[in-house]
């Protein structure tokens, strides 16, 4: 008896108190997908049961909506604990550095990569707190080192700037090549 106290106590210590809110969302989300499986897959005719391309989604995505639909359930049946919402709130906050990266990814074409790169990780550094001159020094040269790696070693093709024909014609080329 002491054991199923003592798991009980363990789960109610490290239980979140949004369970209730991502149950709905997964949920949600789950019955959006099962709803448009059929305008994105087939069925065809004649085929076996288990080479159709609309099968395993199926399966997959009834599967999602059913456990969806258990997290559901035992997030309503569970005592509330209070602090849902700003849990809720903590995970929006992630939110946050996706439109960091899209900002990014929208000023690279213009920008170029190494400024680009160069900028955001300087921002991003002294966003997260980190003011000191050896932070940034320390994101400053991260930056520079991830563009010499992708550029020039990897040879990964990345946009050029359009800020990069403003440039004279020798450090343009440089810069496009390498930067």
């Amino acid at each position: 008896m002491s054991r199923i106290k003592t798991l009980q106590a363990l789960f109610k210590r490290y239980r979140r108190p949004g369970d209730i809110v991502f149950a709905w969302g997964f949920l949600a989300i789950s019955v959006f997908l099962l709803w448009h499986l059929s305008d994105q897959t087939a069925w065809r005719k004649g085929g076996k049961l288990f080479a159709q391309p609309r099968f395993w989604p199926a399966v997959s995505l009834g599967a999602m909506t059913g456990f969806a639909l258990l997290h559901l359930l035992g997030s309503a049946l569970s005592e509330r604990i209070y602090g849902r919402w700003k849990e809720v709130l903590t995970w929006l906050s992630a939110v946050e550095f996706a439109l960091w990266f899209i900002g990014y990814a929208f000023v690279v074409p213009y920008l170029g990569y190494l400024p680009a790169t160069l900028g955001f990780a300087l921002i991003l550094t002294f966003r997260m707190g980190y003011r000191s001159r050896a932070a940034l020094l320390g994101a400053g040269a991260a930056a520079i080192a991830i563009v010499l790696i992708f550029k020039t070693f990897l040879q990964v093709k990345l946009p050029a700037g359009q800020i990069y024909n403003a440039l004279p014609d020798g450090l343009r080329q440089i810069m496009l090549t390498y930067f």
